[in-house]
């Protein structure tokens, strides 16, 4: 824990009491403010309560004694309109943050030179914090992982000079964080996502871009318009940027040519050919962001290889889990919707494709420019009969209902695959998995379960971690 000692003897409110909104009046709490908690759901409350927290209706309280309100980042700030809490802040002249804001300010006081690296982006977030915070620990590093990637980031070890922190910040985490200040900062890429809280798509990425305008080394993806007009404006006002992308040229920055990543005209500052993990031109984005970050806290580039060439890749997020002969099986149960498959579809050749569970809007028909790589697909859920009908005569598909039916099928397919080559046994539904398992870890997991019961099959991973 992170005790927040910047609110000493301090009256402060919090609303918001899930995982992190506990965390977080816990670290309040061990820093010795005095803090009042509230959640809209009763049974949150009743938790704070037994867990020996001050419970009371924020609607109750003196807002002019306290010294700022910490808001769980999940509840509405601006849009579609501001939380009634928030209304009541504001009104008293209160500050608004978040648990990021307080990770900030508690670093600025205990170890203001430890090297912290903040990662946001609208894809590829949660790869590219992972694949730096393995880069450091392979080196040796005392290195906290944390933020938006699971991990609340005031359930991390206090600042001291020598630890490495690695964040992951979703837009709204950044909406709290005025004071954000990364030693080095990553913007990956901007779509639109998100809007009903942000209002437009010129305040979602005007959010995103306080986190590199803060930063001391701004990282900025550079593959789409409001990345490099960000990217433009922070260098004319004098900010060092590294721009980056996954394969576009770059006279100054780091770049993808041909899975390895080079800077400027011809200086290759690392080889992800043959890393299975880091497959397709999206995660050489994401290594490139993790190298120019790694280089910026002072790694050399044989120590930044030697961390790639390791990396085991995010869970359930295009993860080799296992292989038998010329198959290999890939947990993709991330993927919830069909942008989100479309990068693991676009890294392998030749797929065998598990899909399907509860469909989202739009289906798969954006995926057509990909249904050449697909040999066969294996329908599961309610969307099985809607993506039937998008496949239609393009791919070859059968109804397998569950997945245990599919993986069955579909292994049995890739096996007596004649093409010659490396097969890919993948699920990656393209749906979420509401209709037969309770999230997509859990369907990846399950996924996992049923590969390690395959025969002959040699597992990549261990099935209960995850973890090489």
């Amino acid at each position: 824990m992170i005790p927040i000692t910047s609110f000493s003897d301090c009256n402060v409110a919090l609303f918001g009491l899930g995982g992190s909104g506990l965390a977080t009046a816990r670290a309040l709490v061990a820093g010795g403010a005095s803090v009042t908690v509230w959640d809209d759901n009763s049974d949150s409350v009743e938790k704070a309560r037994l867990e020996g927290l001050e419970v009371l209706d924020l609607r109750q309280i003196d807002w002019s004694r306290l010294s700022a309100f910490v808001l769980s980042p999940g509840v509405p700030l601006t849009h579609p309109k501001p939380h009634w809490t928030v209304d009541l802040a504001k009104a008293a002249g209160v500050e608004i943050i978040g648990d990021i804001e307080l990770f900030v300010r508690e670093r600025q006081a205990k170890a203001p030179d430890c090297p912290f690296i903040a990662i946001t982006g609208t894809n590829g977030k949660s790869t590219t914090t992972a694949l730096i915070g393995h880069i450091l620990r392979h080196n040796g590093y005392d290195v906290q992982i944390g933020g938006n990637i699971g991990t609340a980031v005031l359930t991390l070890e206090p600042p001291a000079p020598d630890r490495y922190y690695v964040v992951e910040c979703s837009s709204y985490q950044i909406d709290l964080a005025p004071g954000i200040d990364p030693t080095a900062g990553i913007l990956l890429n901007l779509t639109p996502d998100h809007l009903d809280r942000h209002g437009s798509m010129e305040n979602y990425a005007a959010v995103k871009e306080r986190l590199v305008s803060g930063s001391g080394v701004a990282i900025i993806g550079v593959d789409d318009d409001y990345c490099l007009e960000i990217a433009t404006r922070l260098e004319e006002a004098g900010k060092e940027v590294v721009r980056i992308s996954k394969g576009q040229p770059l006279t100054d920055g780091l770049y993808n040519d041909g899975q390895r990543i080079v800077r400027g005209a011809a200086e290759v500052i690392a080889d992800l050919n043959g890393i299975a993990t880091l497959r397709g031109s999206h995660n050489a984005q994401n290594a490139a962001a993790a190298i120019a970050a790694c280089l910026t806290v002072g790694l050399s580039k044989e120590q930044i290889q030697a961390g790639l060439s390791s990396f085991a890749g995010l869970k359930h997020r295009m993860q080799p889990v296992g292989r038998r002969g010329h198959v290999v099986f890939v947990n993709d149960s991330k993927a919830t919707n069909a942008e989100a498959s479309a990068p693991a579809l676009s890294s392998y050749e030749r797929i065998y494709w598990i899909a399907g569970g509860l469909p989202k809007q739009g289906g798969i028909a954006s995926l057509s420019p990909l249904f050449p790589r697909i040999a066969k697909a294996y329908l599961i859920g309610e969307a099985a009969s809607g993506f039937a009908a998008t496949l239609g005569n393009a791919v070859p598909y059968e109804i397998s209902g569950t997945l245990d039916r599919a993986l069955a099928h579909a292994s049995a397919d890739a096996q007596d695959d004649g093409n010659g080559g490396e097969v890919a046994v993948m699920l990656s539904p393209a749906c979420a998995s509401f209709d037969q398992y309770k999230n997509f870890e859990v369907r990846g997991e399950a996924f996992v379960s049923l590969v390690a019961g395959l025969d002959d099959v040699t597992m990549l991973i261990q099935q209960a971690s995850g973890e090489t």
